[in-house]
C-alpha cells in the first residue's frame, strides 16, 4: 500500500502547533508550507509525492498511513523536528 502526502516541518513544538490551527482556520496547507516549512519539499507546498512502508521515519509513517485522505495529522515530532502532514492520496 502507498499514501500520498504533504508536509510541513518546522524546529518548534509550539509553532507547528499554531501553523496546524492556521490550516484548520481555512488558510492554504501549501502556501503555509512554501512560508514556514524548513524541509526542501516546502518550496512545492510540501508535496512529498508517493511513498510505501519502510521509506519513512516511523513516527512520521505511521501518522500518514493513520490520517485519512485528506485530513490532517496531529503535530508529529520526529528527530527532524515536528510534522504537520496533510495526506493527499
Amino acid at each position: 500500500m502507498s499514501v500520498r502526502a504533504s508536509h510541513i516541518l518546522v524546529a518548534d513544538s509550539a509553532k507547528a502547533h499554531e501553523l496546524r490551527q492556521q490550516i484548520v482556520e481555512g488558510a492554504d496547507f501549501a502556501t503555509v508550507a512554501q512560508e514556514n516549512s524548513s524541509c526542501p519539499s516546502g518550496r512545492n507546498g510540501g508535496d512529498l509525492g508517493v511513498f510505501g512502508r519502510g521509506q519513512m521515519v516511523k513516527p512520521f509513517e505511521d501518522a500518514t498511513f493513520d490520517t485519512p485522505v485528506g485530513a490532517l495529522s496531529d503535530v508529529v515530532e520526529t528527530q527532524f523536528g515536528f510534522h504537520i502532514i496533510k495526506r493527499t492520496a
